[in-house]
């Protein structure tokens, strides 16, 4: 796509899309352009519907997939070509509204204890005890974890909000834990294979699903599903929803309604879940 593709990322940085929403935007658009072989200002509205009718029908996608394709070439024309009329008309694919499985705490605990390498299981540790985002957990700093504070400051997390997260005991035990055995290079706290950068979603993921499986669990479970089960059981515990939408990052459900804020003394009284397992408290999480 050549100086389309160096725009549509200036577009998209300009407007705070996250890394991964850029890649996801870049990968359908030149999928899309690839599909026909030809350059996207030579096709209109009457190829978008074709090629999306070709996932439909001919590759099954799920609506959940097909509403990315649709974002990206939204995106692509009524931004980057400066051509909304190409995809005014597009509809938005409907996406059925899935309660996903939550993990009971006993699942938590043996998952998390079933994760033989002590990077995977800080990282995911953080998912479920501060209720990250697997790239939010991924890409925090060395300079992000303030143990004398019991915080962690998550920076620009999705819609580019910062935030404080309660940072558990039990979770500050294993990151000293692991950086005294890793001592990893900084900036990054869980640094990859590329000098520089964060460990990848894709090699949490891996892990997760290995130790899953090695426990012979029958619910579907991703890092997601950590933080799911982290709203869910502070809930429980009687946290204030207001609370735990803002300790997500989550607006209210109420486009109208401001977002909450939390102060640090306030986070300062909030337990983690992660910190109850297996104590008197946690019964109720089992």
């Amino acid at each position: 796509m050549g100086l389309i593709r160096e725009k549509m990322v200036e577009d998209m940085k300009l407007r705070g899309f996250s890394k991964h929403t850029q890649q996801c935007y870049l990968q359908y658009a030149r999928l899309f352009v690839g599909h026909y072989g030809r350059s996207p200002r030579e096709l209109g509205e009457e190829e978008v519907r074709k090629f999306l009718m070709h996932l439909v029908d001919k590759r099954h996608m799920k609506p959940t997939t097909i509403r990315l394709y649709v974002a990206s070439l939204k995106f692509l024309y009524a931004v980057t070509l400066e051509r909304p009329e190409v995809v005014d008309r597009i509809p938005w694919p409907k996406v059925a509204k899935k309660l996903p499985d939550i993990l009971s705490g006993t699942e938590v605990d043996r998952i998390l204890g079933s994760l033989r390498s002590l990077k995977h299981r800080a990282i995911l540790m953080i998912a479920y005890g501060c209720g990250l985002r697997i790239s939010e957990a991924c890409s925090l700093q060395v300079t992000d974890v303030d143990s004398n504070r019991g915080f962690i400051h998550v920076h620009q997390g999705k819609g580019n909000k910062d935030r404080y997260v309660l940072l558990p005991q039990r979770l500050l035990f294993v990151l000293r834990e692991y950086w005294k055995s890793a001592r990893p290079p900084r900036p990054f706290l869980f640094p990859g294979r590329i000098p520089g950068s964060p460990i990848s979603r894709d090699a949490v993921e891996r892990a997760l699903k290995v130790a899953v499986q090695r426990l012979g669990l029958k619910k579907r479970v991703t890092p997601h599903s950590l933080r799911h089960a982290f709203a869910t059981h502070l809930l429980e515990l009687g946290t204030n929803v207001r609370v735990v939408q803002e300790l997500l990052g989550h607006g209210s459900a109420r486009s109208t309604t401001r977002y909450t804020h939390v102060s640090r003394e306030l986070l300062g009284r909030i337990k983690s879940p992660l910190d109850v397992l297996g104590t008197q408290d946690g019964r109720v999480l089992r």
